[in-house]
């Protein structure tokens, strides 16, 4: 079974935390898929990645790019993964059962599902996808971020 890591989003908004979190999985050495669950998110996502720091930018590419299979990063709406990505990672609410429950979307290694601690709404969705991803037999992590801004293990 896959490991699946909730990230509970309070003290940073998604953009600012992703592009840490992406950067810490190019340096393992891992491929990467980013899953949103709509066009308008991912566009956002595509243009916050070539533009978040000054100094650098994070390589990626869409469906949109050639060679998909050739990009550290991929982004997409679908539970396509041509990259072979070693971690997923799912925001905007994009469902995470569906991806591990098949072999071809599924990472290698760990998903990741970010969430907005700050909207109800979010908080309620990740909680049911906890449930559900529980019930399936994956193995669970939850974090949040302490007050200087690291990211510790709550359960």
């Amino acid at each position: 079974m896959i490991e699946v890591w909730f990230y509970h989003l309070q003290r940073q908004s998604l953009e600012a935390a992703l592009p840490i979190l992406l950067e810490r999985s190019l340096a393992r050495g891992w491929r990467v898929v980013v899953q949103a669950s709509s066009e308008r998110r991912l566009k956002e996502l595509d243009d916050l990645l070539w533009s978040y720091a000054p100094e650098s930018f994070l390589p990626h590419g869409t469906r949109k790019d050639f060679e998909p299979e050739a990009q550290p990063i991929y982004l997409t709406v679908a539970a396509d993964n041509p990259n072979g990505a070693d971690v997923r990672f799912f925001v905007e609410d994009a469902s995470v059962a569906p991806v591990l429950a098949n072999a071809e979307s599924a990472p290698r290694e760990r998903a990741l599902l970010l969430f907005d601690g700050n909207d109800e709404a979010a908080v309620l969705a990740a909680r049911g996808q906890w449930k559900q991803l529980k019930d399936a037999g994956h193995v669970l992590s939850y974090w949040r971020q302490s007050e200087d801004g690291k990211w510790e293990k709550q359960a």
